[in-house]
């Protein structure tokens, strides 16, 4: 993609492609690329709206039906905000006051559209020619036009004082090989640049990788670990007036469907875990129940936290599994029962799995080097019955927790 085939693509004979193209997308690559030629469409313009289609396709799941109108890149759709987390970001945004936001580093442009859906008039800047032309057409595309404006350039240089808000999500791959940057301080605008934005701009957020390190988190903001049916999707960073907390964990529940505001609008159900991040949960025993905390918890170190509302312990100080003598409902830790606690053996676990004739087994594991794939075709298991073994520490020394799952409500 170019920004000559994206203007060709905004053409009515481009709409006309992109139609052609949706109808086939999904399908055998070959065969949709004959039937737009079948059809006269060029074959540079086919295989642009062909790209198109297929990058739509896949970022439903992101944006939802608002994927059919948007232009997409591979990068782009990669790093962008899945939407319910950008209109959940706008609407806190929004309630905090801001009217007037500088996206620095749009993308293409998935919370500059959110943020404008919210109300807030946002000035979205992009270096990248055509990341910031697909922001532009996007913006118009979603009837946002009015609201976003977006200019190619350099992030560092705009001017904040125009506005009373501020979001940066610094580019975390490299230019020109797309390789992942995992040290903040190799992103772009650069850490210090990102960081400072606070001292000049009231309201400032900043969407960083989950796997930041703590040491990183400037003094006095927020940080924020947000997942999403379980995934942790992302982390940010509240500075100024807009933090509320040291460590926030969201848990976004998207597959339980929306709820309606009181002004009859819909919403994802959301939770929040809040606290220091500093705290240590105690270690006992285990326990009938075993927690298995959220990532976002985990990451927000928010585990002590989780611990005191569950009455729950650690059973190894450096594994983030609680245990409980009840099981308590929370959106925060998917809840076990623990029918067996074995020192792990390979021949004794596949004995006792036989001998209940457990032919299914969900695998999860922390502190544990065993490979759950390799483990499961060792263990050659038969039957109709299903189990959950969990591969851990206790007191330091290798186990296998076998459990069976609390239904939701406790």
């Amino acid at each position: 993609m170019d920004l000559d085939q994206l203007a060709a693509l905004r053409t009515p004979e481009g709409s006309a492609a992109l139609a052609a193209a949706a109808r086939v997308a999904g399908g055998d690559p070959l065969a949709a690329a004959a039937a737009l030629r079948s059809a006269g469409i060029p074959g540079d313009l086919a295989a642009a709206a062909l790209t198109q289609a297929e990058l739509r396709r896949r970022a439903v799941g992101k944006f939802g039906a608002a994927a059919a109108g948007m232009f997409l890149t591979r990068p782009g759709l990669e790093q962008a905000t899945r939407g319910v987390v950008a209109d959940r970001r706008a609407a806190r945004l929004r309630a905090a006051g801001v009217t007037t936001l500088a996206d620095l580093g749009c993308g293409l442009g998935a919370d500059a559209l959110a943020s404008a859906r919210a109300g807030i008039r946002v000035y979205a800047v992009e270096a990248d020619p055509l990341t910031a032309a697909m922001a532009a057409a996007n913006a118009g595309a979603a009837g946002l036009a009015e609201l976003v404006t977006v200019e190619c350039g350099d992030a560092t240089a705009f001017d904040v004082s125009r506005v009373d808000g501020a979001f940066c999500d610094p580019a975390r791959r490299r230019a020109g090989t797309g390789r992942r940057v995992f040290d903040p301080r190799a992103y772009s605008p650069p850490w210090d640049f990102v960081t400072g934005l606070a001292a000049r701009v009231p309201r400032t957020v900043v969407k960083v990788a989950p796997g930041l390190d703590h040491a990183l988190i400037p003094a006095g903001a927020e940080a924020e670990w947000v997942s999403v049916d379980g995934d942790l999707v992302e982390a940010a960073l509240w500075c100024g007036e807009l933090a509320g907390v040291p460590r926030r964990a969201t848990v976004l529940r998207e597959k339980e469907g929306p709820l309606l505001n009181a002004s009859g609008s819909k919403r994802v159900p959301s939770y929040h875990l809040t606290g220091t991040g500093a705290a240590e949960a105690p270690v006992g025993p285990v326990r009938r129940f075993l927690y298995d905390p959220d990532p976002a918890v985990v990451r927000a170190h928010l585990v002590a936290e989780l611990a005191t509302d569950l009455d729950a312990t650690l059973a190894d100080p450096s594994i983030a599994y609680l245990y409980a003598d009840e099981a308590r409902p929370t959106p925060f830790a998917r809840c076990l029962e623990i029918t067996d606690v074995l020192p792990f053996s390979l021949k004794r676990l596949r004995a006792l799995l036989r001998e209940r004739r457990v032919g299914r087994v969900e695998i999860r594991k922390r502190g544990s080097a065993l490979e759950p794939e390799k483990l499961r075709r060792d263990l050659r298991l038969s039957g109709n019955a299903a189990a959950d073994l969990v591969l851990t520490r206790v007191a330091g020394d290798p186990t296998v927790l076998v459990c069976r799952p609390v239904p939701a409500g406790g």
